[in-house]
């Protein structure tokens, strides 16, 4: 008895260990993401293309200008909002106590400043028979102008607290549509705290981030094309109307405004674009000359090469190491005597830690 439960045991755990072999953990590959340029002539090389964001061209941040609890919420994302519509507001406790404060102390001194009237016209109208003398007629003026001073004082101060109780109100400057909102009912806010966008105009731009090499060469009126990649077969026209003079900190790069000259519907906020620029070539470039950008080609003990990236699909590719020939340096980058085709794809950054044979994301 003892020998067959022994023999159970055993094949027990045969069994189990054999199917802990079989459970083999499988990982994910993680490509790494690669930037690409096509390898062509001087007019394939002058056009660019960047990667861009639709915005509504008259987009306003509505911000809550003193902090508290939001305590009520008339419109959320996506309303349909007229000029002046109350889309939320604060519970504002202490400014609503201090301006009712200033209420009270309004009518206070409205009151002192009517009493001390009165006495002056009393005191006149007794000096004027002279029943009073100067001194006691001077003194009624003096705390006549005092009680006048105290309630145009008053008056300021309640226009000012009227103010700050309007500080924890967001209404709608214009007509329009709310983006986007950020909070609730009962949730604390800072002073400053952006609640909600509002897209109050049907136009629409593309904000996209230019690098220094290229920034010099685009010019307000500069016309463009504009790509979304959730509008399929549709080309759109645009034209620069704002570069930026300083550089973006957060992306390194200068923020460009296009305005889009054909919108439709279809053109949300938010969306993914494509921007095409068609920058003007070095003339003294012959037109069949290939040029490949400076930040694409490595050097190493062979000489100098770049990376191709081979892809079937144009998402997913392998990189390939290339020597190649370079020759003169131009505005537009080296011309390749050797070793490259037009229509190559070539990696443009990261060479330092790309291998050859990687597979990557384009």
């Amino acid at each position: 008895m003892k020998l067959h439960i022994y023999k159970l045991s055993i094949l027990a755990l045969v069994i189990n260990l054999s199917s802990c072999k079989d459970k083999v953990e499988v990982k994910e590959e993680v490509l790494r993401p690669v930037k690409y340029e096509v390898v062509g002539t001087p007019n394939v090389q002058g056009t660019r293309t960047y990667s861009g964001t639709a915005k509504s061209s008259n987009a306003i941040g509505l911000s809550f200008r003193s902090g508290g609890i939001i305590t009520k919420v008339n419109h959320w994302k996506g309303a349909q909002v007229k000029k002046g519509a109350i889309i939320a507001r604060l519970d504002n406790v202490e400014a609503n106590l201090a301006y009712e404060q200033s209420v009270s102390a309004l009518n206070a001194a409205k009151s002192a400043m009517n009493t001390a009237k009165s006495s002056l016209d009393r005191i006149k109208s007794l000096y004027e028979k002279g029943s009073n003398s100067l001194s006691d007629y001077e003194k009624a003026k003096n705390s006549y102008q005092t009680a006048l001073d105290q309630f145009e004082s008053a008056k300021r101060n309640k226009s000012i607290q009227a103010t700050q109780l309007s500080y924890g109100i967001i209404k709608a400057p214009k007509d329009g549509v709310i983006v986007w909102t950020d909070g609730a009912v009962n949730e604390q806010v800072s002073a400053g705290h952006q609640f909600a966008e509002l897209n109050a105009g049907k136009d629409m731009k593309v904000e996209v981030g230019l690098p220094e090499a290229v920034i010099n060469k685009v010019k307000v009126d500069m016309a463009t094309k504009i790509e979304f990649s959730a509008i399929e077969d549709k080309v759109f026209e645009g034209r620069v109307f704002e570069v930026s003079p300083s550089i973006d900190p957060n992306s390194s790069t200068y923020i460009t405004a296009v305005a889009i000259i054909n919108p439709i519907p279809e053109i949300k906020s938010g969306m993914a674009t494509n921007v095409i620029f068609d920058f003007e070539q070095d003339e003294s470039i012959a037109n069949d000359t290939l040029v490949v950008p400076v930040k694409s080609v490595g050097e190493d003990g062979n000489g100098n090469f770049v990376f191709i990236v081979e892809s079937s699909d144009g998402i997913t590719g392998t990189v390939k190491k290339q020597q190649i020939e370079i020759g003169e340096l131009t505005p537009s980058g080296f011309e390749v005597k050797k070793g490259l085709n037009s229509g190559d794809k070539i990696a443009t950054a990261g060479l330092q830690t790309l291998i050859n044979g990687q597979k990557v994301r384009l």
